[in-house]
């Protein structure tokens, strides 16, 4: 297993021309990026939906993950498919349905400045901007410290050159940052698009290459019954047993043995994180970037379109990991999947192609850290520097100062990373402490109109601080269970919050309500409204909204099944994916799509 790669003259040149490909899209729209802050953090809301979205794909397509959810189907079969609702991605449906057109109706250039809009501009909406800015940018410096430490061992063990994987990490992040920093947003949605062709073109192949070589007889000769199910029971009835013992340690260690009773806590929780909205990052970002609140929706809705290729990436490394690799975990202590990909690439992918894989890979990791870092920018000149340190300067000054944030950022987050060894568990915690105390307040933010800035920032806080307790507190407690104790201390902190303080003034709220126009309870509000302008119409969408949730949810589940089944040669299941995804379309074309606002 541990033996070097191989590598061919045309591979380094394919790898090369790909890294002077990255720079020259940077280089090439400097100049269209320099006019202000809404061209080189927004791209000057000037790109189509479409791109939009295939590059928000692009960002979420890390090969960390992609080798979460590899284990995932190789381990829990076709039931690994719920599991990514732990983050969960079925956010996304909620996005596409409503929530994106609610943001980008704020028109703004960041979360944090969402939050004048929702808020005003008292005491208690400048303590929620702030909270929000800390969240952002730690996020943000957390992630950062999280693809380098992935990016420096990745390249490590694949690149021909003999550095150590900090090294590699600094130079890669380098070449990154370059683009990034020249073009803004532009560059980082461009050669996202780029990136996204590769790993879409790796995908592919190693789709194919796991559909010539391993039959599906072979496949069932080592997984266990009940593998090719998407359905469960209560419990989860795998035995690996007879085959891989060693994941049976792995089952007993995830806490999935009870499959129903973690489906309805992962379900419970994934359904409060969406309805809260995304977080300020990316997602985010390409929101606020869309042209209009139509074409916001729609960018939401190609992002699960445009993943579809990860997941023939997923099955082909899984089923060539199953059948090759099936007999070297049957008599391993614990099945290291940690060596799956690098077996893939050293074992199955020929001369030429493994330039373009390699590059693929890379991009995936630059794709995520690219967006990541421009977001963070955003947050750090637009809500401070140009709020609190200076508010009228030129355009051109705004966009050097976004080059030194930027190169603030990257180097604190390279710090952290080369850190990592030693904090990383406690980087872990501020990171889960602060997504724990975010859903709550984020929720009352949409729909109740008597919450106000003081009552955001003390849910937020208190939320974080819950997060970080729980876990010293309830040590056995799993931090998917930790989530409704950290979510009621936030809702009740949110609440109290807002009852002891005054609501906020008349003005903003009517101003709020009448530009978003959410669903809710906003009755005062919509009182108020109505005095001036009688005509005004509430919005009563909240039942469609959630019927349309329901079928995109499962429009989007279709997307995985589809590309899975295929590489599993499971015909059945194939086309019964594919018919529900017809329906379900169509359906959506009446109850979403035509209903959309046209402008």
């Amino acid at each position: 297993m541990g033996q070097q790669i191989t590598w061919h003259p045309i591979d380094i040149a394919v790898l090369l021309v790909y890294f002077a490909a990255m720079l020259a899209i940077g280089l090439a729209v400097m100049r269209r990026a320099s006019r202000g802050l809404d061209s080189y953090f927004l791209a000057g809301k000037e790109l189509p939906w479409y791109v939009l979205g295939v590059s928000n794909a692009s960002a979420m397509w890390d090969i960390t993950g992609t080798m979460w959810l590899v284990y995932n189907i190789f381990v829990y079969g076709m039931k690994g498919i719920w599991l990514p609702w732990l983050w969960p991605t079925f956010n996304q449906v909620f996005l596409a349905v409503y929530l994106a057109s609610w943001i980008r109706r704020s028109n703004v250039l960041t979360g944090a400045e969402w939050i004048t809009s929702r808020f005003g501009e008292g005491r208690g909406a400048e303590l929620s901007r702030v909270i929000v800015v800390f969240f952002a940018l730690v996020s943000v410096v957390g992630f950062i410290a999280y693809d380098f430490q992935g990016m420096g061992k990745f390249t490590a063990s694949f690149l021909p050159w003999d550095l150590s994987p900090n090294t590699y990490g600094i130079l890669i992040m380098a070449i990154t940052a370059i683009y990034v920093l020249l073009g803004g947003m532009i560059s980082v949605v461009l050669t996202d698009v780029a990136q996204f062709v590769i790993m879409a073109v790796c995908s592919l192949a190693i789709a194919f290459i796991a559909m010539s070589s391993v039959s599906p007889e072979q496949i069932a000769a080592v997984v266990p019954s009940g593998w090719g199910d998407v359905f469960f029971g209560w419990r989860l009835d795998l035995d690996w047993s007879a085959s891989i013992p060693a994941i049976e340690g792995n089952i007993a260690a995830d806490g999935y043995s009870i499959f129903g009773l973690f489906f309805v806590a992962m379900l419970f929780k994934g359904i409060l994180v969406s309805i809260a909205g995304p977080a300020p990052n990316y997602d985010m970002q390409r929101i606020l970037a869309a042209k209009t609140p139509r074409e916001a929706s729609l960018m939401s809705a190609v992002v699960s379109a445009a993943l579809l290729p990860r997941w023939w990436m997923i099955g082909g490394i899984t089923v060539l990991a199953i059948h090759y690799l099936g007999p070297a975990f049957a008599t391993a202590s614990a099945a290291d999947f940690e060596m799956v990909l690098p077996w893939v690439i050293r074992e199955k992918i020929p001369v030429g192609l493994l330039g373009v894989l390699l590059a693929g890979l890379l991009a995936a990791f630059m794709s995520t850290f690219s967006a990541t870092i421009n977001a963070g920018g955003a947050y750090l000149v637009n809500d401070l520097y140009k709020r609190y340190v200076k508010k009228d300067a030129a355009p051109w000054h705004y966009i050097r100062v976004s080059y030194a944030a930027q190169v603030v950022i990257l180097g604190v987050g390279i710090f952290f990373g080369t850190q990592a060894a030693s904090i990383n568990q406690v980087t872990q915690w501020i990171v889960n402490g602060l997504w724990g105390g975010y859903t709550a307040p984020n929720i009352l933010k949409w729909h109740w109109w008597r919450f106000n800035g003081y009552g955001y920032f003390w849910g937020m806080l208190a939320g974080i601080a819950a997060a970080l307790a729980v876990p010293k507190l309830l040590p056995q407690l799993s931090p998917l269970a930790g989530f409704a104790p950290i979510f009621l201390v936030s809702m009740a902190a949110s609440v109290i919050g807002s009852l002891l303080t005054r609501p906020e003034p008349d003005a903003v709220l009517v101003r709020f309500y009448r530009q978003v126009r959410p669903w809710g309870f906003w009755g005062p509000v919509l009182r108020t409204l109505r005095a001036s302008e009688p005509d005004f119409q509430a919005n009563r969408s909240a039942a469609r909204d959630a019927f349309n949730v329901g079928l995109g949810i499962a429009a989007q589940m279709t997307l995985v099944t589809i590309p899975l089944y295929m590489i599993l040669r499971d015909w059945k299941g194939f086309w019964i994916s594919a018919a529900i995804l017809l329906v379900t379309s169509v359906v959506l074309k009446k109850t979403w799509f035509d209903r959309l606002e046209k402008a």
